[in-house]
């Protein structure tokens, strides 16, 4: 069964599995209408999208696929990001109302559930920023905020600018990628995994409300290929996803996503496939409630250690 999340500060209650729509133009129309209603029959009702996915064009093809009309937009919570352009990042007021004007068009819709500003423009002014987003949400444009790959002094820059509480944190997390918790399992200690890349984002998150999207859950690196399958770096690790998908009667993709999920933090993780059994075998890893010593396990397995 699929968990929804009550997200602090809101009345959003997404699923804690989001379909992610990065390569939906991979497939025709049909394919893609497909995998929507499978991930909408699996509980899915958040989708996540971006205007540089495609150059625009899969928000656009997403709406067409699933027929967009008030019924079907009703039923979904649709969540895209801004501030990426070719070869910079721009968190200016005058691109972020451009780039949701064309997320809103492209989608078919007259607002976003979420808009998160996807990557630190090092140039930002925060006040500016701010008010875009004021002027997007007192235009009924979009209903609640975020960000992705932030980290907790980012965020309370814009944060103290901007009047309304910043909901997601949309991040690289996998059980082969783990920043985010390595240095706070090896505090203190002469080695790399104690170097702290990310901040302490995850403990700050989880202080403030803020919710964690996982991207790249079966990422072995930087978009370096998956690590499900991969014996050849990660044969430990396999062998006890391959183990715990036996014994949950899941694949071993739910027992990756379930590695996620099991954390406290109730961490969301996107799905970019676009495979609708791969989906659905995401989705079976909504609530596995991998134990202590299976977590640990399957931590230690790709490589971490456990002092």
């Amino acid at each position: 069964m699929m968990k929804y999340l009550q997200i602090p500060g809101s009345d959003l209650k997404p699923s804690n599995i989001i379909m992610g729509c990065m390569r939906i133009n991979n497939l025709d129309k049909k394919g893609a209408e497909h995998l929507i209603r499978t991930a909408m029959e699996a509980g899915v009702n958040m989708f996540d999208h971006a205007d540089i996915y495609g150059d625009g064009y899969c928000e656009e093809f997403f709406a067409e696929a699933v027929g967009m009309n008030p019924q079907v937009r009703e039923k979904m919570i649709l969540q895209s990001k801004c501030g990426i352009r070719k070869g910079y990042y721009d968190f200016s007021k005058e691109h972020i109302l451009e780039a949701v004007d064309g997320s809103l068009k492209r989608l078919h819709t007259d607002y976003l559930d979420v808009l998160l500003l996807h990557r630190p423009d090092a140039l930002m002014e925060p006040e500016e920023t701010a008010e875009a987003l004021q002027t997007l949400f007192d235009a009924g444009k979009v209903r609640y905020f975020g960000v992705s790959n932030h980290n907790p002094a980012q965020i309370e820059l814009l944060q103290q600018a901007f009047g309304q509480k910043l909901l997601f944190n949309q991040m690289q997390i996998s059980v082969a990628h783990t920043p985010l918790i390595d240095a706070g399992m090896a505090v203190n200690m002469h080695t790399d995994q104690a170097i702290d890349r990310t901040g302490s984002t995850l403990e700050y998150c989880r202080l403030k409300g803020i919710t964690l999207q996982a991207w790249s859950p079966f990422q072995k690196g930087f978009f370096e290929g998956p690590f499900l399958g991969d014996m050849e770096n990660y044969p430990e690790l396999n062998r006890k996803c391959q183990e715990l998908a036996e014994k949950y009667q899941v694949t071993p993709t739910g027992i990756a996503v379930a590695w996620l999920t099991r954390h406290p933090a109730n961490i969301q993780v996107i799905l970019g496939t676009t495979q609708a059994q791969r989906m659905l075998d995401g989705c079976a890893g909504s609530q596995i409630p991998l134990t202590r010593p299976e977590w640990y396990g399957l931590y230690q397995a790709a490589g971490n250690m456990i002092p």
